[in-house]
């Protein structure tokens, strides 16, 4: 949460754009680190290890946002029904 705070701080005194930083971003997948291009105006190391920690044990994100904020926002099971075990 300290790494969040930074980072929105960057974000608030104009380190880092509004519309492109590892907040709006997140999560990076590897597929998306290991682009040859990198778009973004950030490092791919800030992208990758927000915090230190991270370089130890990283958890790697399978997929990025599903459908942006909307995916986010409005989860769905796509599970059988439980009747469909019995």
């Amino acid at each position: 949460m300290i790494a969040i705070r930074d980072e929105i701080r960057q974000i608030e005194q104009g380190q880092l754009p509004q519309d492109d930083n590892p907040l709006r971003n997140a999560p990076h997948t590897a597929a998306s680190l290991l682009k040859a291009e990198w778009p973004h105006a950030y490092s791919r190391e800030a992208a990758a290890y927000p915090v230190p920690g991270l370089r130890r044990q990283k958890y790697w994100s399978p997929v990025g946002r599903v459908d942006n904020v909307y995916g986010d926002r409005n989860l769905f099971c796509s599970c059988v029904p439980i009747s469909d075990y019995q």
